[in-house]
């Protein structure tokens, strides 16, 4: 029953999700009916407590990054440097080869430790206007942002910055650079696989005559650019290099300004304690945010006319589109919680571990625990706190090194979190103005792909022995 109760919280929320409902509102419908069902006396304490605690915990660190993330984006698009980029784009690669360039820029972003969330608003303007003249459906930017940010990148490629190759570390004794070959090996296999799948689509929505649709009747349309000439494709590319640059700059430079903690006194009167920050727990968002700063500020420079001209009502629309994205994002991160501490997910933990192949074994737990929870930094971190000691020591016995561990668990993790009611999905697809129905397809298709890479992987290591 207990198993029943979790699956059917899960269940319901993807419904609603993929049927268009609010996620802010039915996450915690979900998450407190679960409660309600395994023990009523919990669900006033699990709101309070856990629910919301979790979800503010991610507001208070995350939605500085939605709302810089939007704005930047919304400046690229006023300054008409997204236009820009599209022309050259078009010039060098074709109009055919739309999807490749934006999976590519995605690519180039997330690699670069730019976080996923950002990376969806600032490349929307860019994916809208190129899609747009090369009269590819709308519907299919999402998928193509997916693959370009969601995959090879975030966990897959050795050394990416991205929390879900970071998290392993600690647990495998590793570094981010671990299992090199078969990262890459992985990496490749989701870039190929998942562009043939792409163009497949384009061709066939060519083929029926569907073109990029009537931007009067779609939603969250960038505007068009009315600042007269367009600007020279590599100034208007400098603004997401210095992004890129700055996070790394700001990840180095912060723990060596601060240190290992900072404190402060927040009282000019009385002898309130001193507020002390543990800087490595924040030391990436901070570096994030400063980045973003960065490419704010470098676009209005460089196109002070165009931005100042429409940044009022501009920035309102953006943050309004952060407001939403991040709450839907933070409400899935208190389901997760509540859903991690309800008898039922030690059942579900608990037959995992059942399956006897050490590395499918933890593929299979990862990416199942990151699919319960939306989240897959969350499901891993779940995941491998609970067993990575099994992990380890099947792993010992079988002979298979830290790093193969490191690798899968990794990938694995970016497999089929991607669920309807995972944050980043229900972030995508809110960024972009379209509905699961329209696009969902698309993500979960690529979503298969990722979890494929994983057993690739896996055949991989068995039949070569290459790490």
């Amino acid at each position: 029953m207990d198993f029943l109760i979790v699956l059917g919280a899960l269940a319901f929320l993807m419904f609603v999700a993929y049927r268009g409902y609010s996620v802010i509102l039915f996450a915690p419908v979900a998450a407190l009916g679960a409660v309600l069902l395994s023990d009523p006396s919990l669900v006033a304490p699990m709101f309070t407590g856990l629910f919301m605690d979790k979800m503010v915990g991610f507001l208070k660190l995350y939605f500085p990054v939605f709302l810089l993330g939007a704005i930047f984006g919304k400046v690229i698009e006023l300054s008409g440097f997204s236009k820009a980029i599209v022309a050259a784009t078009i010039k060098l690669f074709g109009a055919s080869r739309a999807m490749l360039s934006i999976v590519m820029v995605c690519a180039l972003l997330t690699y670069g430790g730019v976080s996923l969330f950002v990376v969806v608003f600032a490349v929307y303007p860019f994916a809208a206007e190129l899609f747009r003249q090369s009269d590819i459906p709308k519907r299919l930017i999402p998928g193509t942002i997916a693959l370009g940010a969601f995959t090879f990148t975030m966990d897959a490629l050795p050394g990416t910055p991205q929390i879900q190759n970071i998290i392993p570390t600690p647990f495998f004794g590793t570094d981010t650079w671990a299992a090199p070959w078969l990262g890459t090996i992985g990496g490749v296999f989701i870039l190929i696989v998942g562009m043939s799948y792409l163009e497949w689509r384009r061709r066939v929505a060519l083929k029926a005559g569907e073109g990029y649709g009537d931007p009067a009747k779609l939603l969250n349309e960038p505007a068009e650019f009315t600042g007269g000439k367009l600007a020279n494709p590599m100034l208007a590319i400098l603004p997401l290099i210095l992004v890129g640059v700055s996070n790394k700059l700001f990840t180095n430079w912060i723990p060596r300004y601060y240190g290992e903690s900072h404190s402060f006194d927040p009282a000019v009167i009385g002898t309130n304690a001193p507020v002390v920050q543990q800087i490595s727990s924040v030391v990436a968002i901070w570096a994030v945010e400063g980045a973003l700063l960065v490419g704010i500020l470098s676009v209005i420079a460089f196109a002070w006319k165009p931005v100042i001209t429409s940044f009022a009502v501009g920035t309102k629309d953006a943050i309004s589109g952060a407001l939403l994205a991040a709450m839907n994002t933070a409400s899935e991160y208190g389901f997760g919680a509540v859903i991690a501490a309800l008898p039922g997910f030690l059942i579900v933990a608990n037959a995992l571990g059942a399956i006897p192949n050490p590395l499918v074994n933890e593929a299979i737990t990862v990416t199942a625990l990151a699919g319960i929870t939306g989240s897959a930094s969350g499901g891993m971190s779940i995941a491998l706190a609970a067993m990575s000691e099994t992990f380890i020591a099947n792993a010992n016995a079988a002979g298979i090194p830290m790093e193969v561990l490191h690798r899968v668990a990794s990938m694995a993790s970016g497999g089929m979190d991607t669920l309807p009611h995972n944050g980043a999905v229900i972030t995508l697809l809110a960024v972009t103005g379209l509905t699961h129905r329209q696009a969902y397809k698309d993500i979960f298709a690529i979503t298969i792909i990722k979890t494929l890479a994983v057993m690739v992987i896996i055949g991989v290591f068995y039949s070569t022995g290459i790490v």
